[in-house]
């Protein structure tokens, strides 16, 4: 026997059995995102090396180490995409969206970054990003997280803590940079690989470090919320008190960064204490330069991306995903004509029940053997066709679910009829 070919690490098929949540939560979110009035598109998941190298910043921990890139036969440098962020943008700038426009837009699909797999954290996964391009205020930060809000409400996930906190101007960052490049240099004997390596580059990066050793170190940091500028301030200020009318509970995080350099002001995570480390299941925030930064004219936007794994795992647990439907009909059938009659049949059964599932047993079998099918399905109505029902041209029906006993309709009429039972 030939050895088994393995999935790639970090890789997970999606099982049946575990399809359900997704299809739940993508339909939730369609219309959710609809009512918000957010459009889909669809991007491609290779892009140019360069969106993200100069998106998502030379530096981060993503584009150092986390893409997978390759060089292509016509010797360009391509990647899978980490992130799609960068790609609505590059996508509202290549086919001239923009243009003083204002921009709502969803997209969904798979993400690659090669980390070390976990529980909640894989080498492709898959998300959901909403973006919102020509918004500056902080009403649609606002409305943002709302819709996040309504959507864990819809979904029956409870166990979630809103975290906010706003990065400033690039200029208020850059005096934060610059004092807690000075901290930490003071304290290059305590910092790890990871710190030491972003003090150079990304000293707001080792605010995110998840080390246990480092937290006594970063918690005595400097804080960002004491170096913003006057209108970061006001917006952030704006911010808060509109989630209080919206009665959306927030805690401030004056440590929350995120991992991406395009962020500025406002940003902002909805985590979980029911996945272990993995607690983030939906997070973003403002990008106001990465518009410009990618080539477009000077836009602000605002975006948010939520793991589908992560949340689908959140439905498992509250239990809240719909059980599928079970079929409306099982057609049992034995001969060989019986057989072509109720494939032939089963098709004009699916007209007439749009939207229903409508199964013939396959593979022949006894009698006995077909009703104990049919009865596994979950099917409502068992349809039975045998070589003396086609000879009086009727079809016997028995339904599975209740004790009425068995009848017969004229096969002419079996659509209709079935129809009208349901």
């Amino acid at each position: 026997m030939s050895k088994q070919v393995q999935p790639v690490r970090g890789m997970n098929d999606v099982l049946p059995e575990q399809i359900g949540a997704w299809q739940y939560l993508e339909q939730v979110l369609r219309g959710l995102l609809a009512a918000y009035g957010y459009e889909q598109l669809q991007l491609p998941v290779l892009e140019h090396t360069e969106l993200f190298r100069r998106g998502i910043g030379e530096l981060t921990d993503i584009v150092e180490r986390e893409m997978y890139t390759f060089t292509d036969i016509g010797g360009e440098s391509l990647t899978l995409r980490p992130e799609a962020t960068a790609g609505v943008v590059r996508a509202a700038i290549s086919n001239g969206l923009l243009r003083g426009a204002r921009l709502k837009l969803w997209c969904a699909g798979p993400m690659f970054r090669h980390e070390r797999p976990q529980k909640g954290r894989y080498r492709q996964f898959h998300q959901v990003s909403i973006e919102a391009l020509g918004f500056p205020g902080a009403d649609i930060e606002a409305e943002l997280i709302a819709l996040t809000a309504r959507l864990w409400r819809t979904l029956g996930i409870s166990r979630v803590r809103l975290l906010i906190n706003s990065l400033g101007s690039s200029a208020a960052r850059q005096a934060y940079r610059a004092r807690l490049v000075d901290y930490f240099s003071a304290h290059q004997a305590e910092l790890d690989e990871d710190s030491r390596r972003r003090l150079a580059g990304n000293p707001l990066r080792i605010l995110d470090s998840k080390n246990p050793a480092m937290q006594a170190l970063i918690g005595a940091a400097p804080l960002l919320t004491e170096h913003l500028d006057e209108a970061s301030r006001e917006q952030f200020a704006s911010l808060c008190t509109t989630l209080e009318a919206l009665g959306i509970p927030y805690i401030i995080n004056p440590r929350l960064v995120r991992g991406l350099d395009y962020y500025s002001g406002t940003v902002f995570e909805w985590v979980t204490d029911a996945l272990g480390a993995q607690d983030a299941v939906c997070a973003g925030g403002r990008y106001d330069g990465l518009i410009e930064l990618l080539g477009g004219e000077p836009t602000p936007g605002i975006g948010c991306a939520m793991g589908i794994e992560r949340v689908a795992e959140l439905l498992t647990q509250a239990g809240t995903v719909p059980p599928p439907a079970p079929p409306a009909v099982y057609l049992i059938a034995s001969g060989t004509r019986a057989e072509r009659e109720a494939l032939c049949l089963a098709e004009r059964l699916r007209e007439a029940l749009p939207g229903r599932s409508v199964l013939v047993n396959l593979g022949g079998g006894n009698f006995k053997n077909q009703f104990r099918r049919a009865d596994k399905s979950g099917a409502h109505v068992a349809l039975i066709l045998g070589e003396e029902e086609l000879s009086r041209g009727v079809a016997a029906v028995k339904p599975l679910r209740e004790t009425a006993g068995q009848s017969e309709y004229p096969l002419a009429e079996v659509p209709a009829r079935i129809a009208a039972l349901f």
